[in-house]
């Protein structure tokens, strides 16, 4: 199996990071990831961030940055991240508003198209980080995030498969990647359990809570690499067979008792036990 070089998306970590920023940091260093995918700079200087990450031997490969702030200033959003590294930047969500189907979807085509292009221009490459309501069918019968790829050319717009919403949608996750080859350069590896139907009110695990609560029954809980229903090792080998350049651990909300910290930890664990 490849040994890929293994980032961590810091929004697994989001209250660690707004109580010691530095120092979560350093411990996410220590714990053997070689990169890190911001999501937010917290309040911190580019300079700063920079700084910090340098000095930990951390490389920052990406970013996850809403589509609304790259529209209000997409010069100085790719000009930031550009000088902290960053080969890549992601819209990281749609609002329903901008999604296939249920939304002005050809509106989020011509906005991610605008963007990629700018993005080009400082030097950096879009990415499109996927959920599961990009698995709905359009007109043609292609799914609204192949219809996205389809309509944005390549060398503007690449993916970043997120391999537990692929298979939340029901589409097998190691074949996703694998149906990307030459145009996945990152991956998101994120396990998850689902013993029941896909709940309703999933989103909330992720911060977009509508104040319902889950029922029992319907139980979703994100968990570490390795830990939960994925097929890692299948997944691995389809990014190796993609030419993925970087591996992505998220863990959006902890589980089996452990704090986010310990996930982290234990995610990589995992990946470094597979000689990943």
């Amino acid at each position: 199996m490849k040994k890929f070089p293994i980032a961590l998306q810091l929004y697994s970590v989001r209250d660690n990071l707004a109580r010691d920023f530095e120092g979560t940091l350093r411990q996410v260093a220590q714990m053997g990831y070689d990169g890190v995918e911001f999501a937010g700079l917290y309040g911190k200087s580019g300079e700063e961030v920079k700084r910090i990450t340098d000095e930990l031997g951390l490389k920052v490969i990406s970013a996850h940055v809403p589509l609304a702030e790259m529209v209000a200033d997409p010069e100085g959003v790719f000009a930031l991240y550009k000088s902290l590294g960053c080969a890549y930047v992601a819209v990281p969500y749609l609002p329903e508003s901008g999604r296939p189907v249920v939304g002005d979807f050809e509106k989020t085509v011509k906005t991610v198209t605008e963007l990629a292009v700018k993005a080009k221009e400082a030097g950096l490459t879009l990415l499109y980080h996927n959920h599961d309501f990009e698995f709905v069918k359009m007109e043609n019968g292609r799914y609204g995030l192949d219809e996205l790829y389809a309509r944005v050319p390549a060398d503007l717009l690449e993916t970043e498969i997120d391999t537990c919403w692929v298979n939340v949608a029901g589409v097998d996750p190691a074949a996703y990647v694998e149906q990307y080859t030459g145009r996945a350069p990152v991956v998101h590896l994120k396990d998850f359990v689902m013993p029941g139907k896909k709940p309703a009110k999933m989103y909330a695990l992720i911060g977009i809570d509508d104040g319902e609560e889950q029922k029992e029954e319907e139980a979703f809980s994100f968990r570490p690499v390795g830990y939960g229903a994925q097929k890692m090792e299948d997944i691995l080998a389809a990014c190796e067979k993609a030419g993925s350049l970087w591996l992505v651990v998220e863990q959006d909300a902890p589980s089996m008792g452990l704090t986010p910290m310990e996930c982290a930890a234990k995610s990589r664990a995992y990946l470094q036990s597979i000689g990943c």
